[in-house]
């Protein structure tokens, strides 16, 4: 069992990039294994902040090998731009970077038809990315897809044009304008440097790999809330954020997979449109978001701030089978006299700990107040020099969840982490 997964608890925006980045020296291997650029991964270090999309966030470790698996969708565009603004020269990331040949791609008419479906859903729209992220997945379930392995095909232009005017005919029935010729000049840039990369069938890559004993960390992308079919649907991701995804995204056996490492904020935070029964919609959550910087890494949208919502933790602790939680932006919470936590929630009169099925039910949240803690905490490095009263809420969470937290993270910074023995 040498492969663990790394994965989101909340509504996405955990922090994973930066816990990925801090672990991979124990590892060998770190692998994608969902979702594509609406994903925001956001590492420091070297007083340097980097933003991840595509591209597994080991990427910075050059001894370490990077897979984009199977479950990934991937825009050229996108990749190309990642690529150039890493740092590390094209020839030095080819040697760290594999892709999945079975990998789905965007294509640009993908991110047309995502904008043009948001703009017909007018006051229900999702709060897309409109990165083509749904349009992509629809193609590649209902078999309809072209994928990183169709590159290398010599009809590849000729499949791409079926492909585009089956998408244009859909968006004549939308009032809907673009301009495809601009995006699709970068587009095809971004498939020539695709094909300087190694393609291969990465299920039998990761698989020899774990025979080796090689160790792998699968990462994932969002948030266990935004999963397509145990979040809040229809305001969710297309993809399985969720553990058992990992097997999917990258083709391995669940009898491979060891650790489950669950990240969670130490408070909530949404972008876009859905249930949020914590949300703070006065100056504790404007306050909340100004410390934070609770900015989407990806669109830049403002994200909805509030209390930390444990009914909705323990849902994903339980979806997921998590091991160990890691709790991120603790340091964000200092300075509040008084922190809330939501431990069930009020529907209709009644007491009640499960997430309701309709978005429609009223939530609301039954809150446990403890003290606040003042202490700037972002140089500590011993979980026992943190304040008494951040120790409590970590305790209490771990009481609620029945789960143990062994990493808090104290600031962006990679050596910003508490490890807890």
């Amino acid at each position: 069992m040498n492969i663990d997964i790394l994965l989101g608890l909340q509504w996405g925006d955990e922090g994973k990039g930066k816990i990925v980045d801090v672990l991979s020296p124990v590892y060998d291997v770190v692998a994608r294994f969902q979702g594509g650029p609406n994903a925001g991964h956001s590492l420091e270090f070297n007083n340097v902040k980097h933003v991840l999309h595509l591209i597994p966030s080991g990427i910075f470790h050059p001894e370490k090998l990077n897979i984009i698996g199977n479950g990934v969708v991937i825009d050229p565009a996108v990749f190309k731009k990642e690529i150039e603004g890493l740092g590390p020269s094209v020839d030095e990331l080819i040697k760290r970077l594999v892709i999945s040949t079975r990998a789905n791609l965007i294509l640009p008419s993908h991110r047309m038809l995502d904008a043009a479906y948001e703009a017909h859903k007018g006051n229900s729209k999702i709060g897309s990315t409109l990165k083509g992220i749904g349009p992509a997945y629809t193609d590649k379930v209902s078999r309809n897809g072209l994928r990183i392995g169709d590159i290398m095909r010599n009809n590849f232009r000729e499949l791409y044009a079926d492909h585009l005017n089956t998408h244009l005919a859909i968006l004549r029935n939308y009032d809907f304008k673009f301009d495809l010729e601009e995006y699709e000049k970068g587009w095809f840039e971004g498939i020539e440097m695709l094909k300087k990369f190694r393609m291969v069938n990465t299920e039998y890559l990761v698989n020899e790999l774990a025979g080796k004993g090689k160790r792998i960390l699968a990462e994932g992308a969002q948030g266990t809330m935004l999963d397509v079919d145990f979040g809040s649907y229809p305001f969710v991701t297309s993809s399985n954020t969720i553990s058992a995804g990992a097997c999917t995204g990258l083709g391995i056996s669940p009898k491979l997979t060891g650790e489950i490492f669950g990240i969670f904020k130490a408070y909530c935070t949404r972008v876009g449109s859905g249930p949020f029964p914590t949300e703070l919609n006065d100056e504790t959550g404007t306050l909340l978001r100004n410390i934070g910087r609770e900015f989407g890494s990806t669109t830049g949208r403002p994200r909805r701030c509030g209390w930390i919502d444990l009914p909705a933790l323990k849902y994903s602790i339980m979806i997921n089978g998590v091991t160990k939680l890691f709790m991120t932006k603790a340091d964000v919470m200092s300075g509040f006299k008084t922190v809330r936590l939501c431990t069930s929630y009020k529907t209709e009169g009644i007491e009640c700990l499960e997430i309701p099925f309709s978005n429609d039910t009223p939530i609301e949240p039954v809150y446990t107040d403890m003290p606040g803690w003042d202490d700037d905490i972002s140089g500590i490095r011993d979980f026992n020099k943190l304040p008494q009263a951040l120790k409590n809420y970590i305790e209490f969470i771990e009481q609620q969840t029945k789960v143990p937290i062994t990493l808090v993270s104290v600031g962006p910074d990679r050596n910003e982490t508490i490890f807890r023995k």
